[in-house]
This record gives C-alpha cells, sequence and structure tokens, in this order.
C-alpha cells in the first residue's frame, strides 16, 4: 500500500489541503471540508525536503489557475478519485466544462443518460478534487447557485474569478 501524503496550498480563497499517494492527487479538499474530512485522517504531512512531484505538478496547476491561466488543463495531471463508475461519468462531463463555462445539473444528467439531476448533484457533491473536477461550474436548472462543499460564498468567488456571472437574480440556494 502508498503512503499518502497532503500539502496545503494557500490560495486566494483560503487554505487548499492536497492529497496524493507516489503516484496521483487523490484529493484537494477546502481547509474546513463539509465533506471528506476523514481523509485528512492518516495522512502524512510534507515535511521540509520532501519531494513529490505530484504536490509541485498540483501546485504549478493551482498556481496557473489562481493567475487566470485560461489554458490550464486538468489533462496534466494524474488524478485518481475515488468513486462510482456512475461519479466517474459524471466528472468526466464536468472535467469538459471549459475555464468560464457553466452547465446545469440537468444538462449533466442528460449528457450521461441519466433521468435524474438529484442523483447527477449527489455524485458531484462527491468529487474529491475540487476545482480541478469543476464542481463549481454546475448551477441551478434556474441559474442559481446550489450546494458547493467549499460553501456558496467561495464557488461565487471561483465563478467571478473566471469571469462567469449568474444568469439570474433568483435566491441562491444552500446544500
Amino acid at each position: 500500500m502508498s503512503m499518502k501524503h497532503r500539502a496545503v496550498y494557500s490560495s486566494p480563497i483560503g487554505k487548499l489541503n492536497l492529497i496524493c499517494d507516489d503516484e496521483n492527487l487523490l484529493a484537494l479538499l477546502f481547509e474546513n471540508p463539509k465533506h471528506h474530512a476523514s481523509l485528512l485522517l492518516d495522512v502524512l504531512e510534507i515535511k521540509p525536503g520532501f519531494h513529490s512531484p505530484i504536490i509541485d505538478k498540483t501546485c504549478m496547476w493551482l498556481d496557473r489557475y489562481f493567475s487566470g491561466d485560461k489554458n490550464v488543463s486538468p489533462d496534466d495531471l494524474p488524478l485518481s478519485p475515488a468513486g462510482s463508475d456512475f461519479a466517474h461519468s459524471v466528472w468526466k462531463v464536468l472535467l469538459d466544462i471549459p475555464y468560464g463555462g457553466q452547465m446545469t445539473y440537468g444538462e449533466v444528467a442528460s449528457r450521461i443518460g441519466c433521468n435524474s439531476a438529484q442523483a447527477v448533484g449527489q455524485a458531484i457533491g462527491r468529487n474529491r478534487i475540487a476545482i480541478i473536477i469543476p464542481c463549481h461550474r454546475v448551477i441551478g436548472a434556474d441559474g442559481s447557485l446550489t450546494g458547493f462543499a467549499g460553501g456558496l460564498d467561495i464557488k461565487k468567488e471561483l465563478l467571478a474569478h473566471e469571469h462567469f456571472y449568474l444568469t439570474s437574480s433568483k435566491e441562491e440556494s444552500s446544500d
């Protein structure tokens, strides 16, 4: 069994926990994750002098993303999120949403041939690699912001960072 390591990345939206093994990025979690907090247990901290190419690549990706590079691609990173086949099919659609783009839960469901936007929302909620697998780009059918593991304020900040503005003046709903 491979060792898991954690490093903390300081971003404009707060600290992000990066968890990797020797080959893949396993999770990118917000400082106080609503979901997946158990992933932070039994993980070694990155010690000074320790070198992780996965953490280095992820930090460089995040640097580019937060500097506004619209061409940053998740294809550049070895991602290995844990999840069901259904969840992976949902996350694959999310990876196709371009920087600054958006899609509704229903549109994601339609893309994978699923009749349930709610099931899609649950799979999106299980996404352990926030920002890189861009669940923040999924919005409600009426254009409103809906649940996000980092909180709606952070979702709004990420969308604003990408210069996306909500198409609706509807009230935002929480998880």
